[in-house]
């Protein structure tokens, strides 16, 4: 196989040692080499290929908190607040009232056969002041089909009286069902264990949608555009069916990007959840690498569902809801930790993100294990002392920075009060406390977009014009750094991906600027194409 040069207008490595370049040379799908050409050619023959000459090239984009949903959501009713483009380039009108959300829902009502579920999703009733969509509301586009609306932030949803006769629910007693005054269901689930009452009396799970290739062919492609190689599915059941479809899909020649799919720890019992991860990672190549263990604990910030300390929320109820007892994370932790498998753990508030750390730090002290890289998501509402904590015990994080953008304006004023948001996704005080970190995107809750997420870090900018916590932006070079190599590290994938250096895949992404010194903002910049393994993937198609 030849070498290829690719040049470029400027070539950003994130390698230290040699940071900035011209030409890239790419030999059997890794970099041979960053410099300049007549030092390339040392390496023999080179095919030079200038297609990219005007362009910027960086480290493939590493998305680290995703799901596969993105790719089976769209098979189903947009509902979001914000505008939205579907995989399919369509634009979707955000909806800003519950009338317009049961309009968008009553036009759709004769789509697909009676009996079976209209579903939506992207739902967010924290935008809305007054009545709160219940199953009344629902009721009245439908008795009598069942009626499921996902809410943005996929940890509760709503239903309508037919969907709740059909799962009996008013003889349950379960944390997460809402009631009325009246102490009967109103329709809203918040969290899993709830959620799956409704997924289990209809026949579907809506998380279950990587058990489908063309899920996760929709879903790469999506990642695809918005120049992302390497792509995390961060709550995979890894059920026969899934991992088939994973296998199938990535094996295609054609497919554009690296898969990482985590197991979801709480669907297994740990003991049988370990054994079945060493047994799918007997099928890992280069495009498909299984290891991780995801772990649920609390739920979102904005649905008043995630697990906050004092003083507890600004407005609405004191605290959020469990997806478990506090107990099952601590054996889980212990139990994964002791297998040698790597934890990412969902912990939105700070009273989540004390239980694990609590747990974290029994187990290294039970077990220790160097350079473990157990990684903490989202973690929005984290303090200083728990920062310094997890530096102590070598933890990672990821960051969600979207958040500030889509739900900070609600923080303020709703959910959190000025205080506690100027530390939402301190993303400054992990990068001084040298803590790993990446940011990310958990989409389909915020869009894929790497380069928006980058944007959101450095200027913390709330969709309604206001910057929370100036003191907690990071440069433009730590953000893509974040999105790169950062988050190649929290996958412990960092000797492979990240950066642009010998012996790394040549996994690049093509941006018409740079991103270190452009003036269009971040968000703005466009991915021009991608390339995997030295392979353009066919981006500008």
């Amino acid at each position: 196989m030849s070498i290829t040069a690719y040049t470029a207008k400027t070539i950003r490595t994130m390698n230290p040692s040699q940071p900035a370049g011209h030409c890239v040379a790419v030999h059997e799908g890794r970099v041979l080499s960053v410099g300049p050409l007549e030092e390339i050619r040392r390496f023999g023959e080179v095919e030079i290929d200038d297609r990219y000459a005007d362009k910027v090239l960086v480290p493939g984009f590493v998305e680290g908190h995703s799901h596969a949903l993105e790719g089976s959501l769209w098979e189903h009713l947009y509902l979001g607040y914000h505008d939205r483009i579907a995989p399919d380039g369509a634009r979707w009108e955000g909806l800003k009232t519950p009338t317009a959300v049961q309009q968008r829902l009553a036009a759709h009502l004769d789509e697909g056969a009676p009996a079976t579920p209209l579903i939506g999703w992207g739902f967010d009733p924290v935008y809305f002041d007054g009545e709160r969509l219940d199953k009344r509301l629902l009721d009245a586009v439908s008795h009598q089909r069942p009626i499921v609306v996902m809410h943005a932030s996929l940890h509760a949803m709503t239903v309508n009286s037919a969907t709740l006769r059909l799962i009996g629910l008013e003889e349950q007693v379960l944390e997460g069902i809402v009631r009325d005054v009246e102490g009967q269901p109103n329709g809203e689930l918040q969290e899993l264990p709830a959620m799956h009452l409704v997924f289990d009396a209809l026949g579907f799970d809506i998380f279950d949608g990587a058990s489908s290739e063309r899920v996760l062919v929709r879903y790469a492609r999506a990642a695809r555009r918005a120049g992302i190689t390497t792509l995390t599915d961060l709550l995979n059941p890894l059920s026969d069916a899934t991992v088939d479809a994973l296998r199938n899909a990535t094996a295609r020649p054609d497919y554009p990007v690296r898969l990482v799919p985590a197991l979801n720890a709480l669907a297994w019992e740990p003991e049988a959840g370990s054994r079945r991860l060493h047994e799918v990672m007997q099928h890992n190549h280069e495009r498909l690498h299984c290891g991780l263990v995801k772990l649920v604990t609390d739920g979102a910030i904005q649905n008043f569902t995630a697990r906050l300390q004092w003083p507890g929320y600004l407005t609405g109820p004191r605290n959020g809801v469990w997806n478990a007892p506090p107990q099952t994370f601590h054996d889980m932790v212990q139990h994964y930790h002791q297998a040698g498998l790597q934890l990412h753990v969902h912990t939105n508030g700070d009273e989540a993100v004390a239980i694990i750390l609590d747990a974290l730090d029994e187990a290294l002290a039970m077990w220790p294990r160097p350079d473990h890289r157990h990684t903490l998501q989202h973690v929005q509402l984290i303090r200083q002392d728990q920062l310094r904590r997890a530096a102590r015990l070598g933890v990672c994080l990821n960051i969600f920075a979207n958040h500030i953008y889509y739900w900070g304006d609600i923080h303020l004023t709703r959910t959190l009060g000025f205080d506690r948001c100027q530390r939402l996704e301190p993303a400054a005080s992990a990068d001084r406390l040298g803590i790993p970190f990446g940011i990310h995107c958990d989409a389909p809750v915020t869009p894929l977009s790497p380069l928006f997420t980058a944007w959101c870090a450095t200027t913390r900018e709330t969709s309604g014009g206001t910057s929370l916590g100036d003191a907690e932006k990071i440069s433009r070079a730590r953000a893509l750094e974040a999105i790169t190599l950062g988050a190649a590290y929290t996958l412990r994938l960092d000797d492979c991906i990240g950066s642009l250096e010998p012996g790394k895949w040549a996994d690049i992404t093509v941006l018409d600027e740079d991103p270190l010194t452009s003036e269009t903002p971040l968000k703005d910049i466009r991915v021009h194409d991608t390339l995997l393994g030295g392979y353009p993937t066919g981006n500008g198609e």
